[in-house]
């Protein structure tokens, strides 16, 4: 099912906002490695928001996962705070680990290991 304007319009709004609360909260860079927002999908509802976290160059993403999970709350006050004057309810967040970028590199090492081969 296609996303409707308005869920763009308001997972838009999110990624707008929730970049900078991310950096306020130190939670961009850790562990000597990048977290940033792939993309997020809101619900036909408009009451969740489920934020794709990619990560770059951090080994455990578990230990960092369960670091955003505990700050989640305050998270989400942020965001209320800056979104209060466009939404009626804030949604609640949900934080998945977005592995796109390990399927593609599994691809470029199967890609050179053929090519290797021939």
């Amino acid at each position: 099912m296609e996303e409707s304007k308005r869920q763009k319009q308001v997972a838009r709004l999110i990624q707008e906002e929730i970049t900078p609360i991310f950096q306020k909260h130190g939670l961009n860079m850790i562990q000597g490695g990048m977290v940033s927002i792939s993309k997020i999908m809101v619900t036909p509802d408009l009451l969740e928001a489920r934020i794709h976290l990619s990560f770059f160059k951090i080994t455990d993403t578990k230990a960092v996962m369960s670091l955003i999970k505990e700050k989640m709350g305050e998270l989400r006050r942020d965001l209320g705070n800056k979104l209060r004057h466009q939404l009626r309810r804030i949604p609640e967040l949900q934080f998945f680990e977005d592995d796109t970028l390990d399927h593609v590199s599994k691809i470029e090492d199967l890609l050179n290991k053929i090519k290797n081969e021939q």
